[in-house]
């Protein structure tokens, strides 16, 4: 019997089995940033230790850093976590793509733009979202501040093998259908926790005719999803994107790594502890409603009703949630007010994303009482974007325009919601003060919907708003 991509790379990065049955992982490369490395930097200097291989290691400022005026943050925090990331880079001897490089930006966004991310790889960062990665064909888990400490200084993570999930998505999806639909689709289908113990390959002939951009969109929630990992099987959409980037070999050593980068992918007769199934036809522009990624509708549906849920534990999520979004049951999602539209974040802040979203905004003007913002997910992102004129569009419908950053996916910087307003976004994260207020509320959906939210002043169908027409196929 064959393997999959995960049993392949893991085997391959396996160093030991430890006591306790966990392994021994090897990991190729190390992310990291201002918020989660200060601490695992100063665990080293206590230690006495060095950074094992800091050639494997790469750093970029993002959670905390303003997206108006970079570099001059008003937190004096922020300006210690920025201080103190560029001195352990200097002090260790970490390549660091700062403010001035030119290269800064989310750090999901930096390692595949530089051609730092690469099939057949195990990749570790301190944040969740390192899943992303997964989109090249890696296996890339977020690890806490320990693990960054036990990675710096070795090299090595230690780790339990987890089951693998094929999940299929076949077909051709909907005009007005995005990748991001397809991954709140699947975790809507799966739940919150249905991953929990497995690694999620994502395969079939929608992932087959996915930009690798998309991928990332997918591969990036699934740990929303409950799963540890997520990745898509390399292939020729892989190493054209590859291609030319500053990390990637080139001349004979590009031929031979292709090789090598192919050999990862998963057999035809690998084993899988379980699959699913899904045709692309179900699929609909999705949001969620609710407090958890897994709370999510079709546009077209109604808020969930407490009193039709099929068990007391079902019905108690319900309400809690309800009374959270102070949202009434049973109305339809499409109509409700929106205060904040935000189009960034690591899932969906990258050019094609923006790209997209242009397609449909000319001509158009963000409804009176929204603010919108526009976070490009990198510096190179942003220059790409203007080169386009795609920042003009933007600011010509009324969106602020900002600099690189994580911005309001997490608001760790001073892009924050205020009160209970309601943000429609392009980011991954619902949860109960998500977006920096302790009351502010967040309906995740595609970066088209978010568009087509900040222009009607509610959440709205995008296929409606700016009439994309229905009887062509739509890209996946």
């Amino acid at each position: 019997m064959g393997k999959s991509l995960y049993q392949k790379v893991w085997d391959a990065h396996t160093v030991g089995q430890l006591a306790d049955g966990r392994t021994q992982l090897f990991i190729g490369t190390h992310l990291i940033h201002e918020v989660t490395s200060p601490q695992a930097f100063g665990m080293l200097r206590d230690l006495g230790l060095t950074v094992k291989y800091p050639q494997r290691t790469f750093a970029t400022v993002d959670h905390i850093v303003p997206t108006e005026h970079q570099d001059r943050p008003n937190d004096p925090l922020a300006a210690e976590m920025m201080e103190a990331l560029r001195k352990n880079c200097e002090d260790f001897g970490v390549t660091y793509f700062d403010l001035r490089s030119g290269k800064q930006g989310i750090v999901h966004v930096v390692g595949p733009e530089q051609g730092i991310t690469q099939p057949g790889t195990t990749i570790a960062c301190g944040d969740s979202h390192t899943a992303t990665h997964g989109a090249f064909g890696a296996i890339a888990f977020g690890i806490g501040t320990t693990q960054v400490r036990d990675v710096l200084a070795t090299q090595t993570m230690a780790m339990e093998p987890l089951k693998v999930r094929r999940i299929e998505v076949n077909g051709h999806l909907r005009p007005g259908v995005y990748a991001k639909d397809v991954t709140l689709h699947i975790i809507r289908l799966l739940g919150a926790k249905g991953g929990i113990g497995f690694a999620y390959e994502y395969a079939g002939e929608v992932f087959d005719r996915m930009s690798l951009e998309e991928r990332m969109t997918v591969c990036n929630m699934a740990i929303e999803g409950g799963a540890r990992c997520g990745y898509v099987n390399p292939d020729e959409t892989t190493f054209e994107y590859l291609k030319g980037r500053p990390y990637c070999p080139t001349g004979a050593d590009w031929d031979a790594a292709v090789e090598r980068w192919k050999s990862f992918a998963s057999d035809a007769d690998a084993h899988y502890d379980d699959i699913v199934v899904i045709d692309a036809a179900d699929i609909e522009p999705t949001v969620t409603w609710g407090i958890s990624p897994d709370h999510g509708i079709a546009v077209s549906e109604t808020i969930p009703d407490p009193a039709k849920a099929a068990t007391p534990l079902e019905r108690q999520s319900i309400v809690e949630a309800l009374e959270y979004m102070k949202l009434p049951a049973g109305i339809p999602i499409k109509g409700v007010k929106i205060d904040v539209a935000f189009l960034g974040s690591c899932t969906n802040g990258r050019l094609s994303d923006f790209r997209e979203v242009a397609k449909y905004i000319k001509g158009h003007k963000v409804a009176a009482g929204v603010k919108a913002i526009a976070v490009p997910g990198s510096q190179i992102v942003a220059v790409l974007c203007e080169k386009e004129g795609i920042d003009q569009v933007f600011r010509d419908a009324g969106f602020e325009w900002r600099a690189a950053g994580c911005s309001m996916c997490l608001a760790m910087n001073p892009d924050k919601l205020v009160g209970d307003q309601l943000c429609a976004s392009s980011s991954n994260r619902n949860f109960k003060g998500r977006q920096g207020s302790p009351t502010g509320r967040t309906v995740l959906m595609s970066p088209v919907m978010v568009a087509a939210a900040a222009i009607q002043g509610s959440i709205a169908d995008a296929r409606e708003v700016f009439a994309i027409p229905q009887e062509t196929v739509a890209v996946a």
